[in-house]
């Protein structure tokens, strides 16, 4: 599942259509006739963790690739498309992707100081929100789309070794200090995620994420499904601190 960079990166890799107006559109998509695209001038592209938002002036098409979605830009992909758009400059498919058509103002609907990479995250405001929950594994915490939005399981793995935080901690039982030091690397590890996606460097420097050795103490990691969202966890027992 695409996680907050890959986002970014989409939406950069799709700025030569902002400002252009769409001749046709078309796609297997259950959630609104594509044909109401037709003339519409795509006026913003923004992200909001993993949503992808294309803005069409009051009208927004939210984007979630969920596991398997995909876009192509002007190359036609061996699927139907679930979305094409033809615009005055080129064709954009999406493929496998959950969509969703928007009419409310989007300040109405998003918090974007939630959004990890956006510049308006509040870190404040993510431990208020920790506090009104204490007692989730942190795990669980780090995925919740509401406090961290854009945060997926490679982030999480990373963020929480590079703290040396175990992932079965409890948020309320964890220092102030470490908890602050975990969103910083929360935060700091997502642009390194970016940076290292867009140099394709990424699985090449992870240092805990499908990683069969804690590359501190050079002992095995412990692979399991943690907390309620049951995602892969992977840890080292010698140095991330169980806070319980």
């Amino acid at each position: 599942m695409p996680e907050g960079p890959t986002i970014i990166i989409a939406k950069n890799n799709l700025q030569k259509f902002k400002g252009k107006r769409v001749m046709a559109a078309q796609g297997y998509t259950p959630a609104f006739e594509p044909a109401m695209l037709e003339g519409k001038v795509l006026t913003d592209i923004k992200s909001w963790g993993k949503h992808l938002l294309l803005c069409f002036g009051k009208l927004t098409v939210r984007v979630h690739f969920m596991l398997f979605g995909s876009y192509k830009i002007d190359e036609r992909g061996k699927n139907n498309a679930v979305l094409q758009l033809e615009f005055t400059n080129g064709i954009l498919y999406f493929y496998v992707a959950k969509l969703l058509l928007i009419e409310e103002d989007l300040d109405n609907i998003y918090d974007w100081q939630a959004d990890i990479m956006n510049d308006e995250f509040n870190t404040k405001k993510a431990i208020e929100k920790i506090k009104a929950a204490p007692n989730y594994m942190i795990c669980d915490v780090l995925m919740d789309q509401q406090i961290f939005s854009g945060v997926g399981n490679i982030i999480k793995n990373e963020a929480l070794f590079r703290s040396k935080v175990h992932p079965e901690s409890i948020a309320g039982s964890i220092p102030a200090p470490k908890l602050k030091q975990l969103i910083s690397q929360t935060v700091a590890y997502t642009f390194d995620f970016l940076e290292q996606k867009q140099a394709g460097t990424l699985s090449r420097n992870w240092q805990a994420y499908e990683q069969g050795e804690c590359p501190r103490n050079h002992v095995p990691f412990k692979k399991q499904e943690l907390g309620k969202t049951k995602r892969w966890c992977y840890y080292c027992n010698k140095c991330q601190k169980l806070y319980k």
